[in-house]
C-alpha cells in the first residue's frame, strides 16, 4: 500500500465526503428513544435492503469488468507499469471489501428484529445509529471505489484509445519510441 493514499487522494477524499454527507443528514434528526429508533428502523430497512443489494450487484459487476480491464491492458501494444496493475489490484480489494460489508450488512438486517420481543427498547437506538453509520460508510466506499476506477479506466483510455505520454507507459518502451523517432 506504498503510495495508496497520496495516488489515490482524490476518490478517497470524494467518499470520506459522501460519508460526512450522508452521516450527517442523519445528525441531523437529533437523538431518538428506543421506540422512536424502532419505528425508524422498520420503516428504513426496506431501503436499507435495497442499498445492501444495490452495492452488492454494482461490487460484483465491477470485480468481472476488471477482468476484461485487465484483458486490454494485457491486449495493448503499450507495456504498462506495475503501477498499472497495482490501481487495478487497489480497486479489487476496496470492491471486495465493499461487497463483503453490503453481504453481512444485508444478512444482518434480514433478521427480523423488530419483531423480538425479548429485545430491549434501548438496544433499539444502538441499532438505528449504527445502521445509518454503516450504510454512510458504505455509500462512501462505493463512491471511492466508484472513482478509483473513473481514474484507472482514463488512464487507459489516453493510453490505448488516444495514445498519450503516460506516467504508466513503460520507460522501455518510451525510448523505444524516441529511438524509432531519431533514425
Amino acid at each position: 500500500m506504498e503510495g495508496f493514499f497520496i495516488k489515490n487522494k482524490r476518490s478517497l477524499y470524494g467518499g470520506a465526503i459522501a460519508f460526512v454527507f450522508t452521516g450527517a443528514g442523519v445528525f441531523i434528526l437529533g437523538n431518538v428513544s428506543g421506540y422512536e429508533a424502532k419505528q425508524l428502523i422498520s420503516t428504513s430497512l426496506s431501503g436499507i435492503n435495497m442499498l445492501c443489494n444495490t452495492i452488492i450487484l454494482a461490487s460484483a459487476t465491477i470485480l468481472a469488468l476488471l477482468l476484461t480491464l485487465l484483458g486490454i491492458s494485457t491486449g495493448t501494444e503499450s507495456k504498462l507499469k506495475s503501477a498499472h496493475y497495482k490501481q487495478v489490484l487497489n480497486i479489487a480489494s476496496f470492491d471486495t471489501i465493499l461487497f463483503v460489508g453490503a453481504l453481512i450488512m444485508f444478512q444482518l438486517f434480514n433478521i427480523p428484529i423488530t419483531e423480538a420481543d425479548n429485545v430491549q427498547t434501548s438496544w433499539y437506538t444502538a441499532i438505528y445509529w449504527a445502521t445509518l453509520f454503516t450504510s454512510s460508510f458504505l455509500s462512501g466506499m462505493m463512491i471511492t471505489v466508484i472513482l478509483m476506477l473513473y481514474s484507472t479506466v482514463t488512464n487507459i483510455i489516453k493510453i490505448v484509445g488516444l495514445g498519450q505520454d503516460h506516467y504508466l507507459i513503460s520507460e522501455e518502451e518510451i525510448e523505444e519510441e524516441q529511438e524509432k523517432k531519431n533514425e
